[in-house]
């Protein structure tokens, strides 16, 4: 068993790998390209909102004895990982070449303004390296008098921006990518206050959110004050820079934290979904974009109500629930021919939609799962989100979908008339 908490857990991941106890995984659909494929697969996990809701790979490991942190560390690790084997297209895994990729991206990574308090030891493996830099990377330090909703929520929130610079570092190994982040979180935080404003208002949970976002940000003394005073007065678009208008991954994140904002706490209004509207217009994000972004940050929301302090204090859950299921109700209304159609000729997978909403499917089931929803994919691109990685998720949603949109047949205890 792993335990990121100690010394080797690297090696002892890469030994289970191995050993077939853990096994990577990288089936992406010829459907979707592979900058979406490594947001709706990461935004699983939780690591873009900065909360380790499952791991990536070793998702079936028993972390119930981690700390939050421990399980940060190891998602951050495994998100490189993801990200590094989608650019290398190869089933086999050259461990060795990966670590020391994610070594010289965080050792010029080191020469950044933020970076002060890596360091890297003579005497030290190129594991135990890697393993000091990432649990510097999690862990953040602020007042805890200020944050009572996150007390046990003190960790890097933004430690996604880490997995998009890497994969910058992977397209032209220039250096000149790594100085890029002090402006990535000032234009993150940016959106976070974008959001928080969009009703006019600021409540005493955004403000709660903002310093723990902020504190995770490191920013300099001169760039802290500049957000700050942003936060208490306001902006608009206008104080982005132009660095959200090039990177696709990014523009994503910002849009997913925007959203997180506005529905952690309370329902969204009509000018806070007018607000996503024009920011998606702003960033030139697709309707199918924005619809997938909403999605996955609701789904985040309801599946760790009960484990992040803040979401246990907010009273919308049940509305951001029934905002989804409408959400999938429209996209699968759209296309309520060809899903029938699809349907008649697979009674099967019925049979395991019903199924998953009682009992886990087991490995083959859902292989069989995702098989049939390929055909399915092929006439309807908007349900490609099925087949990645916990694309699972939704089945017992489209049990309570199907109903309404496919023939009596389907219906249990329906008498066929025919």
């Amino acid at each position: 068993m792993v335990s990121p908490g100690s010394k080797g857990w690297i090696k002892k991941y890469f030994d289970m790998v191995d050993r077939g106890q853990i096994e990577l995984n990288n089936d992406a659909p010829k459907e979707i390209d592979r900058e979406s494929f490594i947001h709706a697969a990461l935004g699983r996990t939780g690591i873009i909102f900065g909360f380790p809701s499952r791991l990536h790979y070793a998702k079936d490991l028993n972390d119930s004895k981690w700390t939050t942190e421990e399980k940060l560390k190891l998602l951050l690790f495994e998100s490189h990982l993801f990200v590094y084997r989608t650019k290398q297209g190869v089933d086999s895994l050259n461990s060795t070449d990966f670590v020391d990729s994610l070594v010289e991206f965080y050792g010029k990574y080191n020469a950044s303004s933020i970076t002060k308090r890596f360091s890297f030891f003579l005497k030290e493996s190129v594991e135990e390296k890697l393993e000091s830099v990432l649990a510097k990377r999690v862990d953040i330090k602020m007042n805890l008098l200020d944050n009572k909703f996150w007390v046990n929520y003190l960790n890097n929130v933004f430690i996604y921006l880490d997995v998009i610079l890497f994969n910058d570092f992977l397209e032209n190994r220039k250096a000149s990518t790594l100085y890029n982040y002090d402006e990535m979180a000032m234009n993150a935080l940016t959106a976070i206050t974008l959001a928080s404003f969009s009703d006019g208002a600021i409540e005493h949970q955004e403000r709660s959110m903002f310093k723990v976002f902020l504190a995770s940000a490191n920013l300099s003394d001169l760039q802290r004050e500049i957000v700050e005073e942003r936060f208490e007065k306001g902006g608009n678009f206008k104080d982005f820079t132009d660095q959200v208008e090039t990177n696709w991954l990014f523009k994503r994140f910002l849009f997913d934290l925007s959203v997180f904002f506005i529905f952690a706490n309370h329902n969204a209004a009509a000018e806070e979904k007018e607000h996503l509207k024009k920011l998606c217009e702003f960033l030139k994000l697709t309707d199918k974009e924005l619809n997938e972004g909403l999605a996955l940050t609701e789904q985040f929301i309801i599946n760790n109500q009960d484990k992040i302090p803040f979401l246990k204090a907010s009273s919308s859950i049940e509305k951001v629930y029934s905002s989804l299921t409408k959400r999938w109700v429209k996209i699968l209304g759209r296309n309520k021919d060809k899903l029938a159609v699809e349907l008649k000729q697979s009674k099967e997978l019925v049979s395991l939609i019903r199924k998953s909403t009682t009992s886990e499917l087991t490995k083959e089931e859902k292989e069989l799962v995702k098989t049939q929803f390929k055909d399915i994919v092929k006439s309807m691109p908007s349900l490609a989100i099925f087949l990645l990685p916990g694309g699972a998720f939704l089945l017992p949603l489209i049990l309570k979908i199907i109903p309404d949109l496919v023939p009596s047949a389907f219906r249990e205890n329906e008498v066929d008339k025919k």
